[in-house]
């Protein structure tokens, strides 16, 4: 009878727990960390054995993964200092200083697993969950300030954690500076290179010596000073290899060069166009960015073997002649004291690995991480922190990771980032022996009403590998509120006098609505074109904001105007080349931009409050499944 007791309790827990996995995640985490912590058992020596060899596991290459490293015991939480750091966030939220946390955000918050995956969806209030969650650890747990750091993916979102997190502490009265444990992965990994690479100059910072190393994600064109070196890297290429010249003519699709040449051999500028990419560029900035994606995918060009690619004659043509230039580049850069970021990401994550000496300050702040916009990282941002802490490990310290993103909202395949890398995480992140991440979702959107919230779902309905889940509004409706209007047949160089007009007339509604988001309208679009022939015809006292999509990440506005197809862009030879030869991703380079597009329009739908409209030339791609 027992037993039988036992069964059916064991079946209406499984079956809760899969119809209801928020609410049983935010209650096992709760439960957890409000538990006093068990003593530890020590392993036998068999079982310790038994958990390295579990440890090892294959990628989607079918290469050995990473054997576990995190640890198995939860981090040690007493009852005390849940109950005051409750008390604490009630009082500051009866200061104003923030909101009083959901359920689902107290378990992000008291989260005693060292090693935890945060689904957080669009509008989800993330951020002050992850400036609490860090107030907990410094001021209630008393982790060490120097070996806490807390990644956003820029300068300027680094800048907003940081007001929050100072204002949260100060009202804590806890002694500390922000900035210093705040900062992009570009800034964490140019602190750690003084310590391993002797302080380099950075190639991306010339002509621009900002303060802390920015994330190139959001960067614009090259500047003059980078353009002149690597046109210089070009020339040196062209007048010292003579199968980088052949190359660059049959790329350029110029007569074969004359050999050997008379004179200095001067490097040809013509623009060439590569499948799959927007526009014709000169070949050394072309070549320079197709590196830049490479190397983004942890691909070493200087290790790269032809042989093995599976591509046209054109790409391996390119490629070869990528590793050529990218060879004449690094010299170059070797020769004035500088380095590319993703040469020093490289290469730390190879001396990592072999570095035996005592860690340093700067490797010591990165134990505990917290990441947020985890889904944008790269194969190489992967490579690096597994390098960083499998070193930290190795030297006896305590490591931790938590990692907050939203796969739905992962729009920077272009620059060699994926969800799937979020998704996998227990595959690249692996816990010893059987152990795996625990993962929470907060599902509550605070943003947007819920017309907005299934639209901007319905056009992720087609992508296949996601994280499921159905976002819950939390904001009511008003009269006139509605979800994704489609304005159809629409062409810009004769329909701007009426897009104008709506902006306005948008601006007039959202004046005369009672607590309305001090932006009325984001004008957003994938293309910086559109947004310049709006800008120059715009009331600049409107309050309208006009951004690319990329950039309006992380913005609301109360209504969101879309001037864009959102159509895939044609197909890449190339980089479906790159992404097979990097073995981290299932599918090729073609599905994954295929499937950014519809996530992209999720993106720009979702920074819509109570309105949402939509301007293109006839309802395809992510538009027609608004349409239906």
């Amino acid at each position: 009878m027992l037993s039988a007791v036992a069964r059916y309790k064991q079946l209406l827990s499984g079956a809760l727990a899969r119809y209801f996995p928020r609410t049983t995640a935010y209650l096992r985490a709760e439960r957890e960390a409000a538990q006093p912590r068990k003593p530890t058992r020590k392993q036998s020596k068999k079982k310790a054995s038994g958990s390295r060899k579990t440890g090892s596991r294959k990628d989607a290459g079918g290469k050995p993964g990473p054997a576990g490293i995190y640890p198995a015991t939860r981090l040690k939480v007493e009852d005390a200092q849940v109950q005051a750091m409750r008390e604490r966030v009630a009082q500051a939220v009866s200061a104003g200083l923030i909101g009083a946390p959901s359920d689902e955000q107290w378990a992000m918050i008291l989260c005693r697993a060292p090693l935890a995956r945060i689904f957080a969806g669009a509008g989800s209030g993330k951020s002050s969950t992850l400036v609490l969650r860090v107030v907990f650890l410094l001021c209630h747990l008393e982790v060490d300030p120097k070996r806490l750091t807390v990644i956003s993916f820029t300068n300027a979102s680094c800048a907003e954690l940081r007001e929050r997190l100072q204002r949260l502490l100060g009202f804590w009265h806890y002694p500390h500076d922000a900035h210093q444990c705040v900062r992009t992965f570009h800034a964490a990994m140019a602190t750690l290179a003084k310590e391993h690479l002797g302080n380099p100059r950075w190639f991306e910072q010339l002509d621009d010596p900002a303060e802390e190393p920015d994330n190139p994600l959001t960067g614009a064109r090259l500047r003059p000073a980078q353009q002149r070196l690597l046109r210089q890297a070009y020339q040196n290429a062209y007048a010292e290899d003579a199968r980088f010249r052949l190359l660059t003519h049959r790329l350029l699709k110029l007569p074969a060069p004359e050999e050997p040449p008379k004179g200095k051999a001067k490097a040809p500028l013509d623009a060439c166009k590569l499948p799959g990419e927007f526009a014709a560029l000169p070949l050394f900035e072309l070549l320079h960015g197709q590196i830049d994606f490479a190397e983004s995918l942890g691909i070493r060009l200087d290790r790269l073997d032809l042989k093995t690619l599976a591509c046209g004659p054109r790409e391996r043509d390119f490629i070869e002649t990528m590793q050529r230039f990218h060879q004449h580049f690094t010299a170059l850069l070797h020769s004035q004291g500088l380095i590319s970021f993703n040469g020093a990401f490289a290469q730390l994550s190879e001396r990592l690995q072999g570095a035996g000496d005592k860690p340093g300050p700067a490797l010591l702040a990165l134990s505990h991480l917290l990441i947020d916009e985890f889904q944008d990282i790269s194969p190489q941002i992967v490579l690096w922190l597994q390098a960083v802490h499998r070193r930290l490990h190795a030297a006896g310290e305590r490591i931790s990771l938590m990692a907050i993103g939203d796969d739905w909202q992962s729009i920077y395949g272009w620059r060699g980032s994926s969800p799937e890398l979020f998704i996998d995480f227990d595959r690249h992140f692996p816990s010893r022996g059987r152990g795996k991440s625990t993962t929470l979702l907060l599902n509550t959107n605070y943003r947007s009403i819920e017309p907005v919230i299934r639209d901007g779902e319905k056009v992720l309905a087609e992508v296949q590998n996601k994280q499921a889940k159905t976002c819950v509004a939390a904001r009511a409706m008003q009269p006139g509120d509605h979800g994704v209007r489609l304005i159809q047949r629409f062409d810009l160089a004769s329909g701007l006098p009426r897009l104008l007009e709506e902006i306005r007339a948008q601006c007039a509604h959202v004046a005369s609505r009672p607590g309305a988001d001090r932006t009325a309208v984001l004008l957003l679009s994938r293309r910086n074109e559109p947004l310049q022939q709006v800008r120059a015809e715009l009331d600049k006292a409107l309050p309208v904001k006009a951004l690319t999509i990329h950039r309006a990440k992380g913005l609301q506005a109360e209504v969101a105007i879309i001037l864009d197809d959102c159509l895939p862009v044609e197909k890449h030879p190339l980089r479906n080349a790159l992404y097979a030869q990097c073995s981290f991703f299932a599918g090729s380079y073609d599905q994954a931009m295929q499937d950014e597009t519809r996530r992209l329009a999720y993106v720009a739908i979702t920074r819509g409050v109570s309105r949402v409209l939509w301007y293109t030339r006839k309802a395809q791609g992510a538009t027609q499944c608004l349409a239906r």
